[in-house]
């Protein structure tokens, strides 16, 4: 797992702040200097705080917990989404839909009826649905798809959330605090770092820069769910051997 350079961090634009008129002052550490009224972060810092990120979360994974990605941005969505995806994790990228988290029983609720309706239209033996009403039926399910589909195979609370921009999402970040969720994000110059557990100063804005801080920590997520299956594998490995060992009765 190779962590990006500064050189690599500097050409994906993670320096570039916002204006100073904007800033949050709770960043002045994180702030390397101001150029044209623009904030610059400093890349030492975030190179630092992203590997503090990255260890914590290959940490989550290696347990078996779920880490949840939220990033409802435009030009976040696309990048957040497949990079759950490739480590089947859960995400939001649409909409945070009010007590996602925190009524998380009621969300559940959506997403079954969802798959009710996913049975339904796939029953062809099925008469007594209309051509009308399987449309409809089919547009309920796309809407419900767009906002839960990133969830519907979560069962339970993750034990923790990746965030782009903590400001944009402040109720999906209120919602993961409150259940004492573990917080990690991008965080800009415009926001207050000390809102989340682990915040790796970056600019939240660009998609080359969402793309690299997000990649890194998708490796660390995957070495962390490989040693988890090792840890498992070799778990089962010796009480196999255990059992095979003890005396017949």
């Amino acid at each position: 797992m190779a962590k990006p350079t500064n050189k690599e961090l500097l050409d994906a634009g993670v320096h570039f702040g916002h204006m100073k008129r904007k800033w949050n002052p709770k960043m002045q550490p994180n702030i390397f200097m101001e150029r044209k009224g623009i904030h610059i972060i400093d890349l030492n810092r975030t190179s630092t705080e992203l590997d503090r990120a990255a260890k914590a979360l290959k940490q989550i994974a290696a347990s078996g917990k779920k880490i949840l990605f939220v990033a409802t941005k435009k030009q976040a969505r696309d990048i957040v989404s497949k990079a759950a995806r490739s480590v089947e994790m859960p995400f939001v990228v649409e909409r945070w839909l009010g007590g996602m988290m925190t009524n998380f029983s009621t969300i559940r609720k959506s997403v079954k009826k969802m798959n009710t309706i996913d049975k339904m239209l796939a029953d062809t033996t099925l008469t007594s649905v209309t051509k009308k009403e399987r449309l409809t039926l089919t547009r309920e399910r796309n809407k419900l798809e767009r906002v839960l589909g990133g969830i519907a195979n979560l069962n339970r609370l993750p034990g923790a959330v990746f965030i782009v921009d903590i400001g944009h999402e402040h109720i999906a970040l209120a919602e993961s605090k409150k259940l004492g969720m573990r917080t990690f994000g991008m965080v800009d110059t415009n926001s207050d770092p000390n809102l989340v557990d682990y915040a790796i100063p970056a600019n939240d804005d660009a998609s080359k820069s969402i793309s690299i801080i997000t990649d890194y920590i998708v490796e660390a997520i995957q070495e962390g769910l490989k040693e988890g299956a090792k840890k498992k594998q070799d778990r089962a490995t010796a009480k196999a051997k255990q059992d095979k060992a003890a005396p017949k009765a």
